[in-house]
């Protein structure tokens, strides 16, 4: 499976430990499919021109990750403050009118003829993309993170041009995911999941219901565990089309992220 990201890029910065971590659902998907054996990676984004959005650069030049069709504009990185509690992350906002906040990218052919060479394409309702969705999927499948956006207008927008749908869903109960899950594949989507924390997950691909409990492990942070999920979910489904198997892989990336500071790791010390 070959996949690439499309979309946001950010600095998680801990305010209680005074250090920042790269992340966006978009740079953790890719990310973690290189680290589970995807055979090719790339990202496109747009990066700021001050020093997060160079570690950023930095750390997914570490981890093998194709960044050369990414735009770099005047503007700081999006960097929204995380505090920590009992493990699991808490956001608060941070600074405006960043890269993330006043740009989206308009996929240039240059651009379209880079993707059409993978099978997957990635993005989410976090990267601005909703508007390049059904140019997108005549050359690639589409697989897009809803976070917790379920309202019936948004699926209208974006389910026809997707393959892959993952939602967040810990505040639902089965009926209601199975309601949004069909839902979601009535309008298009091909494969829809749904991601409940502690209760684990619940997928639906058009005919049957499959769910997958966690895989309880020491919690250090829940940081970037559902794009692990993700990310695990796309290399083995990708490969295999099995979704017994790619759901038991996607759990156990989604807990080996659990034991990681950050996203992916990759700590740097804020500014003063």
């Amino acid at each position: 499976m070959k996949l690439i990201a499309v979309g946001d890029n950010v600095t998680d910065c801990y305010v209680d430990d005074n250090v920042y971590y790269p992340g966006g659902n978009a740079v953790n998907v890719v990310v973690n499919c290189q680290k589970d054996g995807a055979k090719k990676t790339a990202y496109i984004g747009i990066f700021g021109n001050d020093e997060n959005a160079q570690w950023i650069q930095d750390c997914l030049a570490k981890e093998g990750i194709d960044t050369s069709r990414s735009r770099k504009v005047y503007a700081h990185s999006a960097q929204p403050r995380v505090l920590l509690k009992d493990g699991d992350r808490v956001f608060a906002p941070g600074k405006r009118e960043s890269c993330q906040h006043l740009f989206s990218i308009h996929l240039a052919q240059e651009d379209l003829d880079v993707i059409q060479d993978f099978d997957i394409c990635h993005t989410s309702c976090y990267s601005n993309m909703e508007y390049e969705l059904e140019t997108l999927a005549k050359i690639c499948d589409v697989s897009f993170d809803f976070s917790d956006k379920r309202d019936a207008a948004y699926l209208n927008r974006v389910c026809p041009y997707i393959t892959y749908a993952f939602f967040s869903g810990s505040d639902l109960d089965e009926n209601e995911c199975q309601e949004l899950l069909k839902l979601a594949s009535s309008k298009g989507a091909k494969i829809c999941g749904v991601t409940r924390g502690s209760k684990g997950s619940m997928f639906y691909d058009g005919e049957n219901f499959y769910t997958q409990g966690i895989i309880k492990t020491e919690v250090i942070d829940t940081m970037g565990a559902g794009d692990s999920f993700i990310a695990g979910f796309l290399t083995n489904y990708g490969d295999s089309k099995n979704m017994e198997e790619a759901l038991s892989f996607a759990a156990a990336k989604a807990a080996a992220t659990c034991r990681v500071h950050g996203g992916f790791g990759y700590p740097h010390p804020m500014a003063e």
